[in-house]
């Protein structure tokens, strides 16, 4: 009965995003978003969000600085950098190298490098985190992924892709929305929303179990907590964060 409750709500959510289904059956709606809706979306959404997780990323990167090389000096590598949304939290001097596979995101991002002068801002690579070919073996001290496992192809790829760039004892920092507790109503609804949430917000899965990928990953130590984020009237509020080491 209650998949068919699903089944049901799911069909009247495609209903009403209809529009959006056919410009994808016509090839239109994937450029769109990547290059005007989902750029715009997340340039709006992110000082909301960083309003209401300023004090979570605060204490997420606090020990970030103790990463830091010989040099005193950190190499990070954020993977789905985006607008820059965590700049403002890396410690100063730190040397930042950003990836993504938009590079729509060039307007938010330029106007949060020119508001983060304590930082030094290495490259930008168009890749995937699941092939960081550009980047060396141990040359990283930290690595930062903030929702963006939601959206990649492999979760375990860019695992070891993100065991490969950190220097042993590097730190990989991760904060994600993932599936909540599969008896909950928030599951529900992330059930009902997940084939058009996905169309419409570029791949965006909403009920991966990512905690289950880092447990399963090689770090030598993983630091991880499930939190509810006040997103309120969204299905993404289920979130983990932590870090885990090399």
């Amino acid at each position: 009965m209650a998949k068919a409750v699903v089944l049901f709500l799911r069909v009247c959510v495609q209903l009403l995003a209809l529009p959006i289904y056919l410009l994808s059956l016509l090839g239109i709606w994937d450029p769109f978003c990547k290059k005007i809706f989902f750029p715009f979306f997340i340039e709006k959404i992110t000082a909301s969000y960083n309003q209401k997780m300023s004090g979570r990323k605060q204490e997420l990167f606090c020990n970030m600085q103790e990463f830091a090389g010989s040099s005193g000096k950190l190499t990070l590598l954020e993977i789905g950098t985006g607008t820059g949304a965590n700049f403002q939290f890396y410690p100063p001097g730190c040397k930042i190298t950003c990836t993504d596979t938009n590079i729509n995101f060039q307007r938010g991002l330029s106007k949060s490098m020119a508001q983060n002068q304590h930082l030094q801002f290495q490259r930008f690579l168009v890749a995937p985190g699941e092939d960081l070919n550009q980047v060396s073996d141990n040359s990283m001290d930290a690595v930062v992924c903030t929702l963006v496992l939601c959206s990649v192809q492999s979760i375990d790829n860019v695992l070891k892709e993100v065991l490969r760039v950190l220097r042993p004892g590097g730190v990989f920092y991760f904060l994600e929305h993932v599936a909540a507790d599969s008896s909950s109503w928030s599951y529900f609804w992330q059930e009902v929303y997940y084939p058009t949430w996905k169309l419409v917000f570029d791949g965006c899965c909403l009920t991966r179990e990512t905690w289950k990928n880092l447990e399963q990953a090689k770090f030598s130590e993983i630091k991880l907590r499930h939190i509810q984020v006040p997103l309120h009237w969204t299905p993404v509020k289920s979130h983990i964060i932590g870090y885990a080491i090399k």
